[in-house]
């Protein structure tokens, strides 16, 4: 098969899916469906994730394209079934843009964000029906702590929300308290969840994305453990026989690398 010349183009994705998915092409692309394809692209999106959290521009471009493969693949799928097509894709994205931004597309006028939050959500209400929640629409694979951010979010754009910071401490004190006083395991599970779900509002309304926080602690976390193994095998140590005392100490010498001092 002769591949396409102009490689910077979309047209040129389309056609190298469809000669991927043709009976001459790649045995493993041909056989995928949509429902294969569903792990990849929760993973491919994780990976753009990580990439933007890195700050690395190179491979941050790089996995915006994994992720656009997707998007294309399941188009060409569509295709081949006569379910949709790239076209259909493009034509329903641009289509609900016009229509959430009446602001800008046709008469109307916003003077803040807060006014095009509070439209956006009365016309996703046209949208889904007066007879759905307004959470009907988050997805529920999101990961837990995305979930309550987002759920919190939307109903904070109808006013249900904390009018200060201190409302929202004060419940996490009340719910730490209830953990502590909590009988049972199931219990205490009930009241830690509580806590989590008061931390996320938190973040939210301090604009910290909890996800991000907490992959950013993992990765934190990771590098100075990985920084102590290093430490016991340059001296024969293992890790696992170490104090806890001992084990500190290597901690510390492992956040002193990560902030650039020296070691005692």
């Amino acid at each position: 098969m002769k591949q396409p010349q102009d490689l910077r183009s979309f047209e040129s994705l389309q056609q190298i899916l469809h000669m991927l998915r043709s009976p001459e092409g790649c045995p493993w692309d041909r056989a995928q469906t949509h429902k294969s394809m569903r792990d990849s692209l929760l993973e491919e999106t994780y990976e753009v994730l990580e990439a933007l959290d890195a700050e690395d521009t190179g491979r941050f471009c790089g996995e915006l394209g994994d992720l656009l493969l997707q998007i294309v693949f399941h188009a060409e799928i569509g295709a081949e079934a006569k379910e949709f097509n790239m076209g259909d894709v493009i034509e329903a994205i641009n289509t609900k843009l016009i229509r959430r931004h009446p602001h800008v597309f046709s008469q109307s006028k916003f003077t803040s964000p807060a006014e095009v939050l509070h439209n956006w959500e009365e016309i996703k209400k046209t949208e889904r029906g007066h007879d759905k929640s307004m959470l009907s629409g988050v997805p529920k694979q999101l990961p837990a702590l995305s979930y309550s951010q987002e759920v919190q979010g939307r109903v904070a754009r109808v006013g249900f929300d904390w009018k200060e910071d201190e409302g929202v401490l004060e419940k996490l004190g009340e719910e730490i308290a209830e953990y502590g006083s909590a009988p049972t395991l199931s219990e205490k599970e009930k009241e830690f969840g509580d806590i989590l779900f008061t931390l996320a509002n938190y973040a939210r309304r301090q604009g910290i994305d909890l996800e991000s926080a907490l992959r950013g602690a993992n990765k934190r976390f990771y590098s100075r453990f990985e920084h102590m193994e290093e430490l016991c095998r340059n001296t024969g140590k293992d890790i696992s026989k170490l104090s806890f005392g001992e084990q500190n100490e290597l901690w510390q010498a492992a956040k002193k690398k990560e902030n650039g001092e020296k070691a005692d």
